[in-house]
């Protein structure tokens, strides 16, 4: 059974954040989702992706194209998970089920600290996670670092 991390992002924003976390879920020899909500945010995240660091190439793609059971990190709005991920990472506001949590690895959960409706939506993924009986960790960058704050 797996768990969801969330992280309260207040430091550095998504498109440094989530780099990151991908690269260390990559390394475990995980395959990734990425859920967003909205497909113009998603093709910003692809971009930003595609133009970090030449040393830090992430393999990865946008959803609905014939090779997505193939993608190490595939960025989606959907649902499906073609790649068999073990990893899932959603951003803004992307819902997360219980099922989900329970038969992945871990489930990550990113939202911005300075805007107060992904505030209320991660509180809101937080009780319903953990109401459902799943593990769940809280994560801050409030300090400058990553701590974890609360644990359920």
């Amino acid at each position: 059974m797996g768990a969801a991390y969330f992280y309260h992002l207040t430091q550095r924003p998504l498109e440094a954040t989530l780099p990151v976390l991908l690269e260390k879920s990559l390394s475990a020899g995980w395959r990734v989702v990425v859920r967003g909500t909205a497909p113009g945010r998603m093709d910003w995240l692809d971009q930003k992706l595609w133009l970090g660091p030449e040393d830090g190439f992430l393999p990865h793609g946008l959803s609905g194209g014939p090779h997505d059971a193939l993608q190490p990190v595939l960025l989606t709005t959907g649902a499906a998970m073609p790649n068999d991920p073990s990893c899932l990472m959603a951003v803004d506001g992307a819902e997360v089920s219980p099922e989900e949590v329970g038969k992945l690895e871990r489930v990550c959960i990113l939202f911005d600290g300075h805007d107060h409706e992904a505030l209320q939506a991660a509180r809101g993924q937080w009780r319903a996670l953990t109401g459902a009986g799943c593990a769940a960790q809280y994560w801050s960058e409030e300090s400058g670092r990553w701590e974890k704050k609360a644990e359920a």
